[in-house]
């Protein structure tokens, strides 16, 4: 009763409480069938001695629970490599349980779009029988992995949001850095379709990660039971903890990688097994001192029987006790950073991929290398924008594996390209149909994508750009180079508003603002959305073809995009104050939100007045916004011809206005 009264007074997350909530958004995941098992319990109602880590750090590593996050649980491995990135994930000084100032709060922190996030969670945890079902230490007292877990399920909005997804994005998430995939088998079937039909499947090279062994992180992924680990079933992911290179008794060279499984099992068979013949090609000693080696869930497999049957290969860039990244190439470090968002916007900025002749009016950037060096360059795309389908007839975009999950079902395909130009005066379309100097290998659909190329010095334009012409996203490009840099947008005049549509045109624009209590109504999900601000319309022009363009832009950095959108509403004609009723349907929106600094809308409205209410998504969300409104108006065009010097005759058009 004591200890239930004490635990009574510690803090309590209302914004992630110990409920379903927190476990689940949709109920589509195997823990479902576990609703009615799963209780809540703090960390000293579990064990009598909690501590955030054992005193063996070896003990100190994760074994998964029920939770399908060993994407999540193999990046965590950088951790427990890394301490000044473990402080950085995990603020050191933070009371814990039996120390003075414990309030049952932990706080850690991710890299999100550009920058660290704190996330404080309460230290209620999940069990099943009064154990941890989800995450937890080899030691059963050490909670380290927990609390981070569950920050992480908070961060994403449930522990359900956590099964399935990619090691190189958690990589990201905790470390701020880059992790590049390599997809073995797609490259060996990629090559086939090109006609090289005995060109050898590519593999890992691990000697040219010698370098960064001792820091970086490696992990490996298979998509089908293999056959050398009978026991793995699909889409598991295994943590490369070290390899060797080993010489036989009678002369052989064997490369040996020791090889972590999340779930705390041995489950690879092989010649190389914990009783496989292979020992018996080493000398006794020295057998027996790889063996030690291992730990629960460890085991040791010849590169060439693990190359053959895993799929891909995670390696995440090393990070320094100074925070700097580390080239996985060269070893390297990579001292200079650069960043900057930006936005593809449908009908202004969303070109889509080289196929199409909109391509140059995607977002461009100057990247200025003042010395020669190694350059990386990345792009991160912001989740929020819900993925279009499209054809697999399209050959150069990378398709998902037949029957896998899909974690990245709200990305677009992406891709980067950059070419060297002479001068920042350069001619745009001659340099667009020259090959660039550098590409990410396809537009895929990944969170981020990744170039790397030795530059000298000088101007590079690079241009992102997704597969779809007119997909609309949020994206951070990010600079790593061995020499200084400089990363500045291209400054583009937008194209006019209406220059797709003949005839006159007639522009207005209305400064205003959404303030919480007042005119931050949200969307029509909610019943305040009718406070949002009224912006009066009047279309006199009777046409079958658009004849209206409106577009909403909201004021505020990159990384503070709200999603917003807007309706229109049609209103009595003479009404001075004219109000929206409750069940009003608009004559057109545009919609969904979206986290994008300005939205817009074509659309053919009858005569009559309406009004505009641009919102946000959320009821009380502060904000700046202009809405601009382009309306076809009457015109009475009269031809004229006008003599220019003795030579040359030019037919004009003057426009004079209808009384």
């Amino acid at each position: 009763m004591e200890e239930e009264a004490k635990c009574g007074r510690l803090f309590a997350d209302a914004e992630f409480p110990p409920e379903d909530s927190s476990l689940f958004s949709d109920y589509t995941t195997p823990i479902s069938n576990l609703q009615v098992c799963i209780t809540w319990m703090r960390p000293q109602e579990i064990c009598q001695s909690p501590r955030m880590f054992p005193e063996n750090p070896k003990e100190a590593h994760v074994k998964q629970g029920i939770l399908g996050d060993c994407w999540f649980l193999c990046a965590c491995t950088v951790l427990l490599k890394n301490d000044h990135m473990m402080n950085k994930v995990l603020p050191a000084g933070q009371p814990q349980w039996g120390e003075r100032g414990y309030e049952g709060r932990f706080r850690f922190r991710f890299w999100q779009f550009g920058r660290w996030v704190d996330v404080e969670v309460d230290d209620w945890l999940p069990c099943v029988n009064a154990k941890l079902c989800f995450s937890h230490c080899q030691s059963p007292s050490a909670f380290w992995v927990a609390l981070l877990e569950k920050a992480y399920a908070k961060l994403h909005g449930s522990y359900e949001r956590l099964w399935a997804g990619q090691v190189s994005d958690a990589l990201v998430d905790l470390t701020g850095g880059l992790a590049e995939r390599w997809s073995l088998k797609d490259s060996w079937k990629e090559e086939n379709q090109h006609g090289e039909k005995h060109k050898p499947k590519k593999k890992l090279d691990l000697s040219s990660l010698q370098g960064v062994r001792d820091r970086g992180t490696v992990s490996c992924s298979v998509h089908s039971s293999p056959g050398g680990a009978s026991e793995l079933g699909q889409y598991h992911a295994l943590s490369v903890m070290e390899w060797t290179d080993v010489t036989t008794e009678t002369g052989g060279h064997v490369r040996l990688l020791r090889i972590r499984n999340p779930w705390g099992r041995r489950c690879w068979g092989g010649a190389w097994s914990e009783s496989g013949d292979g020992w018996r090609e080493l000398e006794p000693g020295y057998s027996q001192d790889l063996l030690s080696r291992t730990q629960e869930g460890e085991f040791w497999v010849e590169e060439a029987e693990l190359l053959k049957e895993i799929d891909e290969v995670t390696v995440g860039y090393p990070i320094n006790d100074q925070g700097l990244l580390q080239s996985i190439y060269t070893g390297k470090e990579l001292p200079h950073n650069q960043q900057m968002g930006g936005c593809w916007i449908r009908d202004h900025s969303a070109g889509g991929c080289r196929n199409n002749s909109t391509f140059g009016s995607n977002p461009k950037f100057w990247l200025r290398v003042c010395e020669p060096g190694e350059v990386l360059v990345s792009l991160l795309q912001h989740r929020g924008w819900r993925q279009s389908s499209i054809s697999r007839e399209c050959s150069n975009v990378e398709d998902p594996q037949e029957g896998s999950p899909e974690p990245h079902q709200d990305y677009q395909a992406i891709g980067l390209h950059m070419w060297k130009v002479e001068k920042k005066h350069f001619n745009l379309t001659r340099t667009l149909n020259r090959t660039p100097c550098a590409s990410t290998h396809c537009h895929a659909y990944e969170r981020e994508v990744t170039l790397r190329a030795h530059l000298g010095p000088g101007f590079h334009l690079l241009i992102p750009s997704t597969f779809l012409q007119g997909a609309e996203a949020s994206f951070l490009l990010r600079v790593f180079s061995s020499a200084p840099v400089s990363l500045s947008a291209l400054k583009c005049p937008p194209p006019p508003a209406a220059a797709v549509w003949d005839g006159e045109w007639e522009t207005s624009r209305f400064p205003g603002r959404w303030v919480p209590g007042i005119s931050a109504g949200g969307s029509r999900n909610f019943p305040s959305h009718r406070t949002n601000p009224h912006v009066p319309l009047v279309v006199s022009y009777q046409s079958g073809e658009p004849n209206t363009r409106i577009t909403l832009r909201q004021h505020c950095p990159a990384k503070a995009l709200q999603p917003i959108g807007f309706h229109i509403y049609q209103v009595p004609e003479g009404s001075v104050d004219p109000q929206i009723s409750q069940d009003q349907e608009p004559q057109a929106s545009c919609v969904p939100h979206s986290y994008a600094p300005e939205v817009s809308l074509h659309c053919s409205l009858a005569p009559g007045a309406y009004v505009i209410l641009p919102s946000t998504y959320q009821p009380q969300c502060k904000g700046h916004f202009t809405l601009t409104v382009t309306k076809r108006i009457h015109r009475k065009v009269v031809k004229s011809r006008e003599a220019l010097g003795q030579l040359i005759q030019e037919v004009s058009n003057i426009s004079v206005m209808r009384s």
